[in-house]
C-alpha cells in the first residue's frame, strides 16, 4: 500500500482542469512534477495486476508445492510401500528433473541424499510419477533402517524447487533374533542363583516376555515358569534342572528363543563339608596311634640303651624286664585307644 503525500500549496483545485493546468498555475517544482507522475504510474501498474489477479483466479497460487497424501506411512519390514505425491508449479516453467531424497545425518549434519546415492536403496525403489504433477515412489523389501524422512524436488530450466515438509516413513517388524543369556555358566549347586535375560530386536521394541521350561532334555510339555524381559532363580534346587525358553512379542507378533540347558548338581554344598570333616577325623584318628607307638618304640629303645650302661643291669633278672616291657606295651595301647576314641568322638 502506497500513501502518498503531498506538499501543500495555496492554490484551489479546479475540479474542471486537469492535473497538469492546476501544477503549471501554482507554478510548482518541477521535480515534485516528476515524483508525482511517477508514482501515479506505478498505482495505475498495481491496479493493473491485481485485476489481472482477481479475473483470473487459477493463477493465483506461490508459484509451486508439493504435496504428500500421506506425511507418516507405516509398513511392515520386507514387504512394499507407496508414497503418493503431487507438485505444481508456474505454467511458465518447463520441469527437467526430478528425484527423491532421504535424510541422513552425516558427521553432526543433517543432509538430503539422493536415493540414487544410497548403496542400501538400489534396485530396491522406483519413481512412479513423471514430469507434469505426479511424484509417486515405491520402496521394496522394506528394512528397519529405511525408516526415516523422505523429500522430493524437482529442477525446471530456471529453479530448483525441494519439498519443505517430509513423509516419515516407519518400518515396523516383529521380534527377531530373540536370544537368551544366563549370568552363569556351566553346572549350578544347589542353594546358587542365576538370571535369565531375554533380548530381541523389533520395531516397535518388544513390550512383553514369557518364560517357559520342561523338565528334561525335550519340549514334550511346556510349563510357563515367568515373565519379564529377566527371569530370575535366587537358589535354584535340583527342580530347576531342564530346557528354558523366552517368547519376546509386540503388537505385530511373537517370536521363540533357542532353548539354553540349566543343569543344577544334586550335590549339598553342606553335606560336602560334614563328609570332609568326617574324613578328617577318620584320619587322624588312625594316623594318631601310629605316631605314639613310633614315639614309644622311640623312646623304650632309649630307656633300654640307658639300661645296658647301667652297672647294676646284671642284677636285673629276664623275668623283670618282660613283665615291666608288658606293663609298658599295655599302657601305650590303652592310651592309643582312648585317644583314638576322642577323636572320633569330636
Amino acid at each position: 500500500m502506497f500513501v502518498w503525500i503531498s506538499p501543500v500549496y495555496n492554490f484551489p483545485l479546479d475540479p474542471c482542469c486537469s492535473l497538469s493546468r492546476q501544477l503549471m498555475r501554482a507554478q510548482i517544482p518541477k521535480s515534485h512534477i516528476y515524483l508525482q507522475t511517477l508514482c501515479f504510474a506505478l498505482m495505475e501498474k498495481m491496479l493493473a495486476m491485481l485485476v489481472l489477479l482477481i479475473l483470473k483466479p487459477e493463477t493465483v497460487s506461490a508459484g509451486w508445492s508439493v504435496t504428500f497424501e500421506k506425511t507418516d506411512p507405516c509398513a511392515l519390514k520386507g514387504s512394499s510401500v507407496e508414497l503418493s505425491c503431487s507438485y505444481n508449479y508456474t505454467d511458465e516453467e518447463t520441469v527437467k528433473k526430478t528425484a527423491w531424497y532421504k535424510g541422513e545425518l552425516e558427521n553432526g549434519s543433517w543432509r538430503r541424499v539422493a536415493l540414487s546415492d544410497l548403496p542400501s536403496y538400489q534396485n530396491r525403489f522406483e519413481y512412479l510419477g513423471d514430469q507434469q504433477h505426479d511424484c509417486g515412489l515405491a520402496i521394496d523389501d522394506l528394512q528397519v533402517n529405511d525408516t526415516g524422512h523422505y523429500y522430493f524436488r524437482f529442477d525446471t530450466e530456471a529453479y530448483g524447487r525441494r519439498s519443505k515438509e517430509s513423509v516419515y516413513l516407519t518400518v515396523t517388524d516383529p521380534p527377531l533374533n530373540v536370544s537368551v543369556e544366563m549370568s552363569y555358566s556351566g553346572h549350578l549347586t544347589m542353594g546358587s542363583s542365576v538370571n535369565l535375560t531375554c533380548s530381541s530386536a523389533a520395531n516397535p521394541a518388544a513390550d512383553n516376555y514369557t518364560w517357559y521350561s520342561s523338565a528334561g532334555s525335550s519340549f514334550s510339555s511346556l510349563l510357563q515358569v515367568g515373565s519379564g524381559q529377566v527371569l530370575s532363580l535366587p537358589s535354584v534346587e535340583a527342580s530347576h534342572t531342564g530346557l528354558y525358553l523366552c517368547q519376546a512379542s509386540n503388537r505385530l507378533g511373537e517370536n521363540n528363543s533357542n532353548e539354553v540347558l540349566l543343569t543344577v548338581d544334586e550335590t549339598d554344598t553342606n553335606r560336602v563339608i560334614l563328609f570332609v570333616g568326617i574324613g578328617v577325623k577318620v584320619f587322624i584318628g588312625l594316623l594318631l596311634p601310629i605316631v605314639i607307638i613310633w614315639a614309644w618304640r622311640l623312646r623304650s629303645k632309649s630307656a633300654v640303651d640307658k639300661e645296658e650302661r647301667n652297672r647294676d643291669y646284671e642284677n636285673i633278672s629276664t623275668a623283670e624286664m618282660g613283665q615291666k616291657n608288658m606293663v609298658t606295651q599295655k599302657e601305650m595301647y590303652e592310651t592309643c585307644l582312648c585317644l583314638s576314641l576322642i577323636t572320633l568322638d569330636t
